[in-house]
C-alpha cells in the first residue's frame, strides 16, 4: 500500500475540484492505497496547502488544477501536475504517474504553472492522460511538437529511464503520423524515459533517427500502418503496433517495447516480416493495400492537379498540339495517371516482399494498364506479384557462393514471369470486364443510385475518422480517378470534412455541451476540417463516441449524397478546400461548397441536440 496526497483546483474552486477528489479518492481506494485528497484554493495562501509533514509522508502527489499556481508552498516535492477532467476522467493515469515519480528534487526558483488544458485524447488506465505534465515543484516539462528538431537522446545519471527510438508512419502521412508521434513523446517524457521519434509524412521524413541514437536506444518502436524499412534496427529490441494503438495507448505500447528482447546478432529485420515482437497491428491484405496507397497518392494528386490547370485555358484547349495545355494534360495524364496503377501495384508488393517484390509488382501494374484492368487489375497484380516474390525468397535455396544473386536475378526474373503471365493469360480479361461494368455503372447511374452511393461513401469517412472504414472508402475513390470517374471522389472528401467542421461549429450552437479545453480547440479544428483531416474530430468523439459517431455518419452522409445528387465532381484526392484555389480542380463549385455547408449543419445540429452537458459526460467518465 502506498500513501498518496492529491491536491485539486478549479476556476470556481467547486464542482471540478471535489468531482476530481473523489474521482482520486475511489480510484486509490481500488488499488489499494492510502489517499488524502484536498479540494483546495491557492489564493488562500499557504494555509491552503498541506503542511510539510503530509507531503513528507506521501510516497507520490497529484496535483490536479485548471488555473495558475504558484508552487513554492510546495517546495521541492516532485509530484505529477494535470487538469481536472483529466484527473475525473483517468485518475488511475494520474496515480500511476505520481507513484512512479515518488522522492524529492531540487528545486528552481519558484514559478507559476498555467493551466493544464484537458486531454484532447482519451488515454487507457494506467497511463497519464494527454495534456498532463510531470513537474518539479516550479518548473514545468516543455514537449516538443510534431515537426520539431529531436535533440540527439540523453538521460540523466542514475534516473532509472530508458532510451527509445520510435518511427510513426500512416497511408496519408498527415493526421495520425503526428498525433501518434506526440502522444509516445508526451507519455515517454510522464515515465521517465528519453525518446526521439522520426515521422515519415506526406513531405517525407523528418527528425530521421541517428545512427548515433539508434546505438544508445534500449529499445524500437514501429507505429505505422503502412511498410516501414526495418533494416536500420539489426539486433535491437523492437516492438511494432499501429498508429491507433499509439495513440491511444502509448503507455501500454512503451511497456511492451521495453520488454521486448533483442533478437540474436544474426537476424536481420526486413519490413515485411521483421524479427520483432508485434501488438495490435494492421496486416495482411489491408496494410499492403494501404502501403500501395500511401505511395499512390502523391502521383494522383500531382496528375490531377495539372488535368485541373490544363482546364484552366479552356475545357478543350489541350486538344491543341504544342500548346501549354497540352504539355500540362500530358504530364498529368499521359505521365502521372499512367504511373497511378503501376505505382499502386508495386508498392503492395513491396510492402509483401520488400524490395524484390517492387520490380514484379510496377510491371504487373503497367501490364494491368495496358490490358484496360484498371486498378482493380493493378490490386490484384500487386499482390500476385508480392507473394509469388516473397514464396521464391522464403523457399527457394541457391548455394551460398551465389546466393547474392536472388534479390537481383532470381526473384525479379521469376516473380516477374509469374505476375506477367498470369495478368496477360488468367487475370487480365476478368478485371477488364469488372472495371468496364463499373465504369459503366457510374457513368449511367440514376440519381437515386448516386444519391445513394455518395451517401454510403459519407457514412464511411465519418465512421471512424481515419480508420479502416474511412480508408477503404476513400482507397476506393482514390482507384476510380484512372477510370475518369471523379463524382464519388468530390463525395468522399467533402464528406471527411464534415466531423470537425461540425464539431467546431457545434461548439458555438451549443458550448454547454463541451468543456473548455474543446471550445479552445475549435479554431484548430475548424481548420483541421478544411484541410480534409478528419481526425481533428477524435478528440471529441472519444469523449462521447455513441452519440458523436453517428451524428457525423448522417451529416456526412447528407454531404456524399448532395455530392453526387449536384453532379460534383473533383480531381484531386485531398487538399480539402484549399484545392479550390486550382481553377477547374472542382466541378460544380457552388454546390459543392453548398453539399458540405448543409452536412455540417446537420451534423452540428444533431450533436448539439444529443450530446450530453459537459458535466455529465466528466462525471460519466
Amino acid at each position: 500500500m502506498s500513501r498518496i496526497l492529491a491536491l485539486t483546483a478549479c476556476p470556481s474552486g467547486t464542482a471540478h475540484s471535489v468531482m476530481a477528489a473523489e474521482a482520486l479518492k475511489k480510484q486509490a481506494a481500488l488499488l489499494g492505497h492510502d489517499i488524502e485528497a484536498r479540494a483546495i484554493d491557492p489564493s488562500a495562501g499557504a494555509a491552503a496547502w498541506a503542511d510539510d509533514a503530509a507531503m513528507a509522508a506521501a510516497d507520490g502527489v497529484v496535483l490536479a488544477t485548471d488555473r495558475p499556481v504558484d508552487l513554492g508552498p510546495l517546495g521541492s516535492r516532485r509530484m505529477h501536475v494535470t487538469s481536472t477532467a483529466a484527473a475525473i476522467r483517468d485518475p488511475g493515469a494520474a496515480i500511476h504517474a505520481a507513484l512512479a515519480l515518488g522522492g524529492k528534487m531540487e528545486a528552481p526558483a519558484p514559478a507559476a504553472i498555467p493551466p493544464v488544458p484537458a486531454p484532447v485524447i482519451r488515454a487507457p488506465a494506467g497511463a497519464p492522460a494527454d495534456g498532463a505534465r510531470t513537474v518539479a515543484a516550479g518548473a514545468v516539462s516543455a514537449h516538443p511538437s510534431p515537426g520539431a528538431a529531436t535533440a540527439p537522446i540523453t538521460t540523466p545519471p542514475g534516473s532509472g529511464g530508458k532510451r527509445l527510438v520510435a518511427i510513426t508512419a500512416c497511408p496519408t502521412g498527415i493526421a495520425h503520423t503526428f498525433m501518434a508521434a506526440e502522444a509516445l513523446k508526451r507519455q515517454a517524457s510522464a515515465m521517465g524515459h528519453e525518446i526521439a521519434v522520426e515521422t515519415q509524412g506526406s513531405v517525407g521524413a523528418k527528425n530521421v533517427l541517428s545512427d548515433e541514437q539508434i546505438a544508445q536506444a534500449d529499445a524500437v518502436i514501429i507505429a505505422a500502418d503502412t511498410a516501414v524499412d526495418l533494416s536500420r534496427f539489426r539486433g535491437k529490441a523492437l516492438y511494432q503496433t499501429d498508429t491507433g494503438s499509439a495513440l491511444k495507448k502509448a503507455p501500454a505500447v512503451i511497456e511492451a517495447a521495453l520488454a521486448t528482447e533483442a533478437p540474436a546478432a544474426a537476424d536481420t529485420p526486413r519490413a515485411a516480416a521483421p524479427a520483432a515482437r508485434t501488438g495490435k497491428v494492421q496486416s495482411g491484405p489491408y496494410k499492403h493495400l494501404l502501403t500501395g496507397v500511401s505511395y499512390m497518392l502523391p502521383v494522383v494528386v500531382a496528375g490531377g492537379l495539372l488535368i485541373a490547370l490544363s482546364f484552366v485555358f479552356g475545357i478543350e484547349a489541350f486538344k491543341e498540339p504544342g500548346t501549354l495545355p497540352a504539355a500540362l494534360m500530358q504530364i498529368g495524364g499521359g505521365a502521372a495517371f499512367l504511373l497511378m496503377v503501376p505505382v499502386l501495384a508495386g508498392f503492395i508488393a513491396y510492402s509483401i516482399a520488400d524490395r524484390p517484390g517492387l520490380a514484379p509488382g510496377l510491371i504487373g501494374g503497367l501490364l494491368a494498364s495496358q490490358l484496360g484492368a484498371g486498378f482493380l487489375g493493378g490490386i490484384v497484380a500487386g499482390f500476385i506479384a508480392g507473394y509469388s516474390a516473397k514464396l521464391i525468397a522464403d523457399r527457394l535455396k541457391l548455394p551460398e557462393g551465389i546466393q547474392g544473386l536472388m534479390p537481383v536475378l532470381v526473384i525479379p526474373l521469376l516473380a516477374t514471369a509469374v505476375t506477367g503471365l498470369l495478368m496477360v493469360y488468367v487475370v487480365g480479361a476478368p478485371m477488364k470486364g469488372i472495371m468496364d461494368g463499373l465504369t459503366a455503372w457510374l457513368g449511367g447511374m440514376s440519381s437515386t443510385n448516386a444519391v445513394l452511393l455518395g451517401a454510403l461513401l459519407g457514412a464511411m469517412m465519418c465512421f471512424d475518422m481515419g480508420g479502416p472504414v474511412n480508408k477503404a472508402a476513400y482507397a476506393f475513390t482514390v482507384g476510380l480517378l484512372a477510370s475518369n470517374s471523379f463524382g464519388p471522389m468530390a463525395a468522399t472528401m467533402a464528406a471527411g470534412m464534415v466531423p470537425p467542421l461540425a464539431l467546431a461549429l457545434a461548439t458555438f450552437i451549443a458550448p454547454r455541451k463541451f468543456v473548455a479545453s474543446e471550445i479552445e480547440a475549435r479554431q484548430a479544428t475548424g481548420v483541421l476540417g478544411l484541410c480534409f483531416i478528419s481526425e481533428g474530430a477524435i478528440p471529441y468523439v472519444a469523449r462521447d463516441p455513441l452519440r458523436v459517431i453517428p451524428t457525423m455518419m448522417v451529416g456526412g452522409a447528407v454531404t456524399g449524397a448532395l455530392s453526387m445528387l449536384f453532379g460534383c465532381t473533383l480531381r484531386a484526392p485531398h487538399g480539402g478546400l484549399f484545392v479550390l484555389l486550382i481553377p477547374g480542380a472542382v466541378g460544380n463549385v457552388a454546390m459543392y461548397l453548398a453539399a458540405i455547408a448543409i452536412g455540417t449543419v446537420v451534423a452540428a445540429v444533431l450533436v448539439a441536440l444529443v450530446k450530453r452537458p459537459a458535466a455529465e459526460v466528466v462525471a460519466a467518465a
